[in-house]
């Protein structure tokens, strides 16, 4: 019997909020629609939510850390209300020709949240709009990575070659081993369908 899902690693920029390019004005943070009750609704269920985020635009010197952290503040306000807290967050500041461990889909993301907070790759969801987010995940054992269809999303599914979405999330079969586990609309319909799996989320301690 597979695990049941505890822990939940989401991608940021397309995925919890709104894409914008090299975000770096907390002004600018715009939850995506259903976003923030959809967290809500897993936390209720017993799992722990975290984000992992590539921040090239630090390395690139379009804004720096305290940038980074404001708009990282700016999401906590907004989520706050609806009950939906953030456990932690883990950033890569490096640009894409660094060659560091921790730029997804490198594992150093996850390296890092692992030994802070005892995560298992094994009882641990992937939640992104990139392809990069896909392989993260399948990189460190997940047995269930989700592809969005915000964000990047729909420009990773063609790439990818994934099936047209007719309906608000579909568990793919014959997958190829590049291919998430599940494709969903937005954020809320992969929080539908861990929810209504039946071996996602352990309930939550009485």
């Amino acid at each position: 019997m597979p695990s049941p899902i505890r822990h939940i690693l989401l991608d940021r920029d397309g995925t919890v909020i709104v894409e914008r390019h090299y975000l770096a004005d907390p002004g600018g943070v715009e939850l995506y629609p259903g976003a923030g009750q959809a967290l809500a609704r897993l936390v209720r269920a017993g799992a722990d939510l975290y984000l992992v985020t590539n921040q090239s635009g630090i390395g690139r010197g379009y804004y720096g850390e305290a940038e980074f952290q404001a708009v990282q503040a700016r999401l906590l306000e907004l989520l706050a209300p609806f009950g939906a807290p953030i456990t932690a967050t883990a950033h890569c500041p490096h640009g894409p020709d660094v060659g560091c461990d921790c730029r997804k889909p490198a594992a150093g993301l996850f390296a890092r949240l692992a030994a802070a907070y005892h995560l298992d790759p094994a009882a641990t969801a992937v939640i992104g709009d990139k392809a990069s987010d896909i392989a993260f995940g399948l990189g460190i054992g997940s047995p269930c990575t989700i592809l969005v269809t915000t964000g990047h999303g729909q420009h990773a599914t063609a790439a990818l070659g994934l099936p047209a979405l007719t309906e608000p999330w579909r568990k793919l079969a014959d997958r190829r081993p590049d291919w998430p586990h599940v494709l969903a609309h937005d954020l809320p319909a992969a929080a539908d369908y861990l929810l209504t799996s039946s071996r996602i989320i352990a309930p939550a301690a009485p």
